[in-house]
């Protein structure tokens, strides 16, 4: 369900928004009993309680652990494979990280010395945008994927073709 649950760590609190509630305004914290032993009106937060808001954030939990998370992980995997075998084709690509459907891709002008590709960054997100895809700068010189949990392996494929034609268009510009 979180992230945090892919590195052993065991948080004490978790604190989650925005998704939780499909967009309606939801903010939600997250711990174990012994560490909210707050007394009453100790603490709120703005969006808390709205009746609406909380049946959108159960039927969002509901849809996330009846599926979305699965897709999320394979889907993920995927990506990760089709952008793994990307790098191997395009030297700017100096490095792919994330997990599930959060994916970094990290350009370098060069592999060995990591020198940051942030022109280059910024003509691949324009290149792809021209193509129809939306990716997101995240850093000096990365770009980042993060698709909706419903994404399939079909789009996320269909992504990775736009990337390969932009990385290739930038590459030779």
């Amino acid at each position: 369900m979180f992230a945090i649950e892919h590195t052993g760590v065991q948080p004490d609190i978790i604190i989650a928004a925005k998704g939780i509630a499909s967009g309606l305004p939801m903010g939600v914290t997250i711990a174990r009993e012994d560490v909210m032993d707050w007394p009453v009106g100790a603490h709120s937060n703005t969006f808390g309680g709205n009746p609406l808001a909380c049946a959108a954030a159960l039927t969002t939990i509901t849809l996330v652990r009846d599926g979305l998370m699965q897709n999320a992980a394979d889907v993920g995997q995927f990506l990760r494979g089709a952008l793994d075998a990307l790098a191997e084709r395009h030297r700017l690509i100096g490095d792919v990280r994330g997990c599930g459907l959060m994916i970094g891709i990290e350009l370098v002008r060069d592999r060995h010395t990591k020198a940051r590709a942030a022109s280059e960054r910024d003509a691949l997100v324009t290149a792809a945008f021209r193509r129809g895809l939306l990716v997101l700068a995240a850093g000096a010189n990365t770009i980042r994927l993060s698709p909706p949990l419903v994404v399939t392996k079909e789009q996320a494929q269909t992504a990775v073709r736009i990337l390969d034609e932009a990385l290739a268009e930038i590459s030779n510009s």
